[in-house]
């Protein structure tokens, strides 16, 4: 089969660990017998050094023309890069905002999982750890505060800042609707996360959800005020299944949620719209302190890929395949400097895409 896949390699470590990424999808089509055709998009950082601004109408074109997209990470220095010195709506995560927006990427998910070999990177006692944890984070990804009304006025001499968080019922139900649809595909659990007890959006987000929940009776449903899922995620990780939240409360919450597994470098992420199409990058940050230095965790990215496979593709098999290669390379105790532990042998960015590749197999 043929597909064409978006590549923004993006900023900082982005082309990095996109590379290694590519390195897999690689091995992926000559062992399966697909073809990739690769087109090259710009985004963030980026794209305002060639074009002037974080991006352009081709871009968005680009990428809605493909079957999906794979994305490094965006942004840079806020002290140093002189994107920073730009206007906000000119600054490298303004483009990003802006393709989910072009894009109706609005599902967000974010798995969070903690490999056996990985346990000693965890933060958290043993018997918290106990068998570990596997969860989804499900977060609506173009509505709420993010995307509000915001601006910024003098009143009485004081300047005040003012930021809009609004839901509509539509845009909390298709979320919803894919959360649960998620959870029927694994332990069958939904802990909805909203601030009910303060505000009205929540208040409708916790209704809307209800009515959801009436279409999936397989699906328990347990509602969990931000506060209590911050604290519940450190205390008892494994209770979760699937977390189903607005906008600003899971990209909070799913950063936290990273950093419970060990290492935000192992984190994948996806966001879909109504269609196949979806974009997918890893869930950490464009790091350019260790940009160039052979030294960036790319197993994030490359799991995204994974997801790319699965979910715009429908390539089971072939995303089994990548899990399954990361799976052995950390068996077999290759590390990059962010997962290092003792007895384990460490690698560079390009030594781990190597590996990974070199696994890639059909089942027997």
């Amino acid at each position: 089969m043929n597909y064409s896949i978006a590549l923004i390699r993006g900023d900082g470590i982005g082309p990095e660990i996109v590379a290694e990424a590519q390195k897999v999808l690689e091995k992926v089509c000559s062992t399966f017998g697909h073809k990739f055709e690769y087109k090259e998009v710009l985004l963030g950082g980026a794209s305002i050094d060639v074009h002037g601004v974080p991006l352009t109408d081709e871009a968005i074109a680009d990428a809605k023309s493909s079957d999906a997209i794979l994305m490094g990470s965006i942004g840079g220095d806020a002290k140093t890069s002189p994107w920073y010195k730009l206007e906000p709506s000119k600054r490298p995560e303004a483009g990003l905002l802006a393709i989910r927006k072009a894009l109706n990427l609005f599902a967000n998910l974010r798995p969070a999982y903690l490999y056996h070999e990985l346990k000693d990177a965890c933060p958290l006692r043993e018997d918290i750890i106990g068998d570990g944890f596997d969860l989804m984070i499900m977060r609506e990804l173009t509505g709420g505060l993010y995307f509000g009304e915001r601006k910024t006025i003098e009143e009485n001499g004081v300047l005040k800042a003012i930021d809009t968080l609004t839901y509509d019922e539509n845009e909390i139900r298709r979320i919803a609707k894919r959360g649960f649809d998620i959870a029927m595909k694994r332990r069958k659990k939904v802990t909805s996360v909203d601030k009910a007890n303060v505000l009205d959006s929540s208040r409708l987000w916790r209704k809307v959800v209800e009515e959801v929940a009436k279409d999936y009776p397989e699906v328990t449903l347990e509602h969990m005020l931000v506060d209590n899922c911050a604290m519940q995620l450190v205390r008892n990780p494994g209770q979760f299944d699937v977390i189903l939240t607005e906008n600003m409360f899971g990209d909070i919450l799913s950063d936290e949620a990273s950093m419970v597994t060990g290492s935000i470098g192992m984190l994948s992420s996806a966001s879909l719209n109504e269609t196949k199409l979806g974009l997918y990058e890893p869930s950490h940050g464009s790091a350019p302190d260790i940009a160039g230095k052979n030294i960036a965790n790319p197993i994030a990215t490359i799991l995204s890929a994974a997801m790319m496979l699965r979910y715009s593709l429908d390539l089971d098999e072939e995303a089994d395949a990548v899990e399954t290669a990361v799976q052995q390379v950390l068996t077999d105790g290759f590390r990059t400097v962010d997962i290092m532990s003792e007895g384990c042998i460490q690698v560079g960015t390009k030594e781990m895409g190597d590996l990974i590749a070199e696994r890639i197999a059909k089942k027997c």
